[in-house]
């Protein structure tokens, strides 16, 4: 499967090492709170199970399943929650899990659900990447992995038509793998 990428952008120490550091800013701003982390499922299962191994406090887990990209590059814009039971995070702080912030669409539709249907204390934002693009919706991350540029990426619970989800590495796909 590597040999479908155009290149690597980073592999498997440089995420690992980036975690660590994630993991320490949200272990500081945690710190004697009850934290719920929320994982948008399923491209954020490998940063899920990795970043949260190294934070060294009591955590409540829960997942909500959401589609965007429906097979294709670029997300639709339409978000459909594969998912309908939200889970329980009234009066909990919260951290929503995601693999990448691309368009702002579907994080802003996971917020705007959960602080709507539910009351959590608060609500931050975590993700692996972040595009330098224009959102359609004015979403940020208050943790950030790496920021990367405007191209369609694979490896580390990032998919193609689900595949390239177990890529121990996160690279840019070749546009002869792509499928119209």
């Amino acid at each position: 499967m590597r040999n479908h990428l155009d290149r690597v952008l980073y592999d498997e120490s440089t995420i690992l090492a980036r975690l660590d550091e994630m993991a320490g800013e949200i272990a500081r701003d945690y710190e004697a709170k009850e934290l719920t982390v929320v994982a948008v499922m399923n491209g954020s299962l490998m940063f899920m199970a990795d970043l949260l191994r190294r934070i060294p406090l009591p955590l409540r887990i829960d997942s909500i399943g959401v589609s965007s990209y429906h097979g294709e590059t670029r997300s639709s814009g339409t978000i459909e929650f594969t998912t309908q039971a939200l889970p329980d995070i009234d009066g909990r702080h919260v951290l929503i899990l995601d693999d990448i912030l691309d368009s702002g669409e579907t994080l802003h539709a996971i917020r705007h659900r959960l602080t709507t249907e539910r009351s959590p204390e608060s609500v931050r934002i975590c993700v692996l990447l972040r595009k330098q693009r224009p959102r359609t919706r004015q979403v940020d991350a208050d943790y950030l992995g790496f920021e990367i540029a405007d191209e369609f990426v694979v490896g580390y619970g990032l998919d193609y038509q689900e595949r390239y989800r177990n890529l121990p590495l996160i690279g840019v796909l070749s546009s002869s793998h792509i499928r119209d």
